[in-house]
């Protein structure tokens, strides 16, 4: 028996999260576990890093489980995708130890969120973007990144996944970047609270907007001061990486 680390990636415009749910409801843990046991896996339960949301997507999502295969992990692979609708890919396999975590043992976690600014709505972007309108200030937007970095108290930006857990959380980076017209905030940090990303991103988009004020948002980091109510839509939303310590 050996344990083996696979970093998913995914589209969840049709999953009702990745945790998997009662019986009916699609996730991207209940495919990925029935995809293993047409291999033969018997567990009660993959690991993941994360608990992505309703229709929020994935390019580097990790989890782990214990296999007896037989086989290469190039083998395992292929063999895992065959058995998976397209919407979801094992990206890669590899062997780890046997006491290896994907959420325990992870010290920086990064996502992304995509906008992008039209009066008019566009149907082949809108499934992995939110459209903004009126358009936003990029530098207004990149001034309100600068203001997440550090140690803070991040109760005004979301909860925690635990009744009563603490709501401090390490931002490592944060910031802005223009792609093909599109606008992208990606941020790094040790752990994010439940609607943290979205919750930041709708409060940037308010501020590129005109409609918030730096100093506001300033104010709910540094203090958790409570704002406008609202969080950016999940379909924008992608989980990019997991770091871990090298072994």
């Amino acid at each position: 028996m050996a344990r083996y680390k696979v970093i998913l990636a995914y589209d969840g415009t049709h999953f009702q999260g990745f945790q998997r749910q009662e019986p009916g409801v699609r996730t991207v843990q209940g495919e990925v576990e029935q995809a293993l046991r047409c291999l033969g896996w018997q567990g009660r339960s993959i690991l993941s890093a994360g608990r992505t949301d309703t229709g929020v997507h994935a390019s580097g999502q990790v989890i782990t489980f214990d296999f007896e295969w037989k086989h290469s992990t190039t083998a395992l692979n292929r063999a895992v995708n065959a058995h998976l609708p397209p919407d979801v890919a094992a990206v890669d396999v590899s062997f780890t130890s046997e006491d290896f975590h994907p959420r325990f043992d992870a010290f920086l976690r990064t996502y992304r969120y995509r906008i992008y600014c039209a009066e008019v709505r566009n149907p082949l972007l809108d499934r992995f973007a939110w459209r903004v309108w009126p358009a936003v200030d990029p530098e207004f937007l990149q001034s309100a990144a600068t203001l997440l970095v550090g140690t803070h108290d991040f109760a005004a930006f979301g909860a925690p996944p635990q009744t009563g857990g603490s709501t401090l959380r390490t931002v490592y980076a944060a910031s802005w970047k223009s792609n093909a017209g599109d606008l992208e905030f990606e941020i790094s940090a040790n752990a994010f609270l439940y609607h943290m990303v979205r919750r930041i991103v709708f409060l940037q988009v308010l501020i590129g907007k005109k409609q918030l004020s730096l100093e506001d948002l300033s104010q709910a980091v540094q203090q958790t001061r409570s704002l406008t109510p609202g969080l950016a839509p999940p379909n924008g939303l992608y989980l990019t990486e997991v770091r871990y310590p090298s072994k």
